[in-house]
């Protein structure tokens, strides 16, 4: 455990940070999986959010911009070929 003030400091800023990184990575899981099991009629506005979701983890520095591009061109192949 750390011993310095500085370092306590630190250690319960990283705490913190990982909390609210594991919650936002959560919303992003939960929005993905919703557009996968979503039906062909709703996908569409599952889309919307899961992108909105996806945009702002990528803002915040959960996730790597070009990754959540990756996520979001994926999740729009597949609501194209559902509604083919």
């Amino acid at each position: 455990m750390a011993n310095h003030k500085s370092a306590l400091k630190r250690a319960k800023q990283n705490e913190e940070r990982k909390l609210r990184n594991k919650a936002v990575r959560t919303r992003v899981r939960s929005a993905v999986k919703e557009v996968r099991s979503a039906s062909p009629e709703t996908a569409a506005e599952a889309l919307l959010a899961a992108q909105s979701t996806i945009d702002r983890a990528a803002k915040k520095g959960v996730l790597h911009r070009k990754n959540a591009s990756r996520k979001i061109s994926r999740l729009h192949k597949l609501v194209n070929s559902k509604s083919e």
